[in-house]
């Protein structure tokens, strides 16, 4: 029997030979896990797989960034909290679509395991990208409940990081042959340097000239677990530190979201608007990145940060916190620095070194540059992701029943 799924862009392929992926997120929207997403399916060869966008809140204008015709979105318009009493449409919406592959990522989706169980879909995968602002340090009981509730009806887990997936062994049980740790890929022809004759590009927009200006530059969600406040302060400490640099250094945040007004409120109690450039989100992330000349990641969590891989993609120096998957990706000393979160006096120091030193700072991203064509090819990527669901359906007759 037929049931009216909540399609927000796309056409009826349940005809369609081809075995299903559907990703499941909590909203499709702009992000490092949603971007991740995009990238995957826009590389995956397209006669393997088709897919689908399951977004339990809304699925936005991002999903523009499919350059696939043949993926359709469905939204269900959760409000917040736990779903139970979604479980019936889910279900139906399963059952309907019948995909071979269920791959929820993060917390707020994993809820999707236990129907997808119950409607037999075959392989059921949950991905693991990054802390949730509430559980920075992974010791969130609640949050451990809720995943060991889960974890029967996961067949496989993925988690982008030695973090994440030292968490799911040790703190939630799940056996080490249920976890594979994957990293992202970046595309390395969309995000490149400037090249040798102009090394940094003028930013469309932008107020700042980098043949004059020295810039700093960090891209996100302004949201409390990026903690643009933190940078916001350290790049005040270092101009104060460093007055004679006041000329030259400037920050450029973009992004937008509740942080925006606040870390721009900062700059106008220092008397360093002018210094500072925050335009909110914006399209060309790679044409920002060939127009900075480091890239600065104050984050309290993260998983493998698609940001960093991009910039580091750039050709630029990376300066970051030391947490989650971060060190797993900047080699200190040698592609960037790494410095303790929540605390702006060591991201100021690490700044003011690379100012200070322009030839060091070109060196950290050649060797960034380096590193992402060696180990995070979006060619890789793909195939490890693809490599997966082929073994898991292989393996995985709906288990259970």
């Amino acid at each position: 029997m037929s049931v009216s799924l909540p399609l927000v862009h796309g056409t009826d392929r349940r005809d369609d030979p081809r075995p299903l992926v559907l990703h499941v997120m909590y909203r499709f929207d702009t992000g490092g896990l949603e971007n991740g997403v995009v990238n995957l399916i826009n590389h995956m060869p397209a006669d393997r797989y088709r897919h689908a966008i399951l977004a339990l809140t809304e699925v936005t204008d991002f999903r523009r960034r499919l350059q696939r015709e043949d993926v359709d979105c469905f939204a269900l318009n959760k409000p917040p909290g736990q779903g139970f009493w979604l479980y019936p449409q889910l279900y139906r919406l399963f059952r309907e679509l019948r995909p071979a592959v269920v791959h929820s990522r993060n917390l707020a989706a994993l809820e999707v395991q236990l129907p997808a169980w119950l409607a037999r879909v075959p392989v059921r995968i949950h991905g693991e990208h990054g802390r949730d602002v509430g559980d920075l340090d992974g010791r969130n009981r609640t949050y451990q409940r809720v995943r060991r509730f889960y974890r029967p009806f996961v067949s496989h887990y993925i988690a982008l990081s030695r973090d994440l997936g030292d968490y799911l062994t040790e703190s939630i049980g799940v056996p080490a042959e249920r976890v594979s740790q994957f990293v992202n890929g970046v595309d390395t022809e969309r995000f490149r340097g400037a090249g040798d004759a102009s090394p940094v590009q003028p930013i469309d927009g932008c107020p700042f000239h980098p043949d004059r200006h020295w810039i700093i530059g960090t891209v996100g969600r302004m949201q409390a677990v990026k903690d643009q406040l933190m940078l916001t302060r350290a790049f005040i400490l270092t101009v104060n530190a460093a007055p004679e640099l006041r000329e030259r250094l400037r920050l450029v945040m973009i992004g937008d979201g509740p942080l925006r007004a606040q870390c721009q409120a900062l700059l106008d109690e220092a008397g360093m608007a002018d210094l500072a450039w925050l335009p909110g989100e914006r399209g060309d992330v790679p044409a920002v990145m060939r127009g900075l000349h480091v890239f600065a990641l104050p984050s309290l969590a993260e998983g493998i940060s698609n940001t960093i891989l991009e910039a580091m993609a750039s050709g630029l120096p990376v300066v970051a916190t030391e947490v989650g998957g971060n060190a797993d990706l900047v080699t200190p000393q040698i592609s960037g620095l790494l410095v303790p979160a929540a605390d702006p006096q060591p991201m100021a120091g690490a700044l003011l070194r690379l100012v200070r030193n322009p030839a060091q700072a070109a060196a950290m991203g050649d060797a960034g540059r380096q590193r992402v064509e060696r180990d995070f090819s979006m060619r890789a990527m793909v195939a490890r992701y693809q490599g997966l669901y082929d073994r898991l359906r292989g393996q995985s007759p709906a288990s259970g029943h």
